[in-house]
């Protein structure tokens, strides 16, 4: 079978990425030649796959199940479908696969950035395990106390999270600063559910709490981007983003921008574990704080205070 120099399927590519810790070390030969030669299975059998990676035709069919397909063909079409795709446009590397330089104009660096925030949704979405989302949401609506654990950007995120999940009820808390994480991952229990977000999922610290908490007992979850890391080993279960452009590293917005969306949703997900409680409590919230809202403002009631002529003055 032929090394292909092609642009790869990078869907496909983030679909094993992303089934890496589950896969067997015979299965890993698969992904590992995949990894190497993305479009190989467009001009190779399933035999020729399995001759290519040291593996078995079943096992081929096995590894195409787990990332989602339902056998070796469709796999082949998805990936033909990708490749076309990204070949009508105008090619991965001028339309989202590179970064920006000193020199582009202002409308070329929005492109190039809308494209990958576009992209990266869009292949989050594909890998989203949603019956592990709905088990993950099912945990937290149910648990006694819920731990959030992010560090320097992520703390941000963790942040969000905890006041969403306060407002509808559920007890949470989240830590940026890890001697006050540790204390609390330490008093976790099986009621509990300790969730750790870190884009690399290498933060140390990030990662010393998710532990913790583990140890103590508690359900763990693990958000990041990298299905290989340190954090996603110390979890229970995990949730793996896709993000596809590097501009200014290591702050990589569109990472925070995907996980924002994946938050998103386990929070609308945990909304609809107790519909009751959660409208209940949104609208005890909404009521308490509504003095400290202005009122909205029509535009004639604008103008006329910032001194324009009263519509019944323009009628005479």
């Amino acid at each position: 079978m032929r090394t292909f120099t092609r642009e790869p399927a990078i869907g496909v590519i983030n679909r094993i990425k992303a089934r890496l810790p589950e896969m067997s070390g015979t299965m890993r030969k698969i992904a590992a030649f995949l990894l190497e030669n993305p479009l190989a299975p467009l001009e190779g059998s399933i035999g020729d796959l399995a001759r290519s990676s040291g593996t078995s035709a079943a096992t081929v069919t096995r590894f195409c199940r787990l990332i989602g397909y339902p056998g070796y063909a469709s796999f082949r079409v998805s990936i033909a479908t990708e490749v076309g795709r990204t070949s009508a446009q105008d090619t991965w590397t001028t339309d989202i696969g590179r970064a920006f330089g000193a020199d582009d104009p202002a409308s070329e660096v929005l492109s190039t950035l809308m494209n990958a925030h576009i992209r990266s949704l869009q292949e989050t979405a594909s890998i989203m395990d949603l019956p592990l989302m709905k088990e993950i949401s099912r945990r937290i609506a149910s648990s006694t106390h819920v731990d959030i654990y992010g560090v320097g950007g992520s703390a941000v995120l963790a942040g969000e999270l905890q006041a969403r999940l306060y407002r509808i009820g559920i007890n949470s808390h989240y830590w940026a600063e890890v001697h006050a994480g540790l204390t609390s991952a330490a008093i976790q229990d099986a009621g509990c559910v300790a969730i750790g977000i870190s884009n690399t999922g290498r933060t140390k610290e990030t990662v010393q709490m998710l532990s913790q908490a583990h140890r103590a007992g508690a359900f763990t979850v693990a958000i990041s981007n990298n299905p290989t890391s340190a954090l996603v080993e110390v979890a229970d279960c995990q949730i793996i983003t896709s993000v596809f452009e590097r501009f200014l590293q290591p702050d990589d917005l569109s990472a925070k921008h995907v996980q924002l969306m994946v938050l998103d949703l386990l929070y609308l997900l945990i909304a609809q574990e107790d519909f009751g409680r959660t409208t209940t409590n949104l609208a005890a919230s909404a009521m308490a704080v509504s003095d400290h809202r202005q009122p909205g403002r029509t535009r004639d009631t604008a103008r006329e205070r910032a001194g324009a002529v009263s519509p019944a003055r323009e009628r005479i």
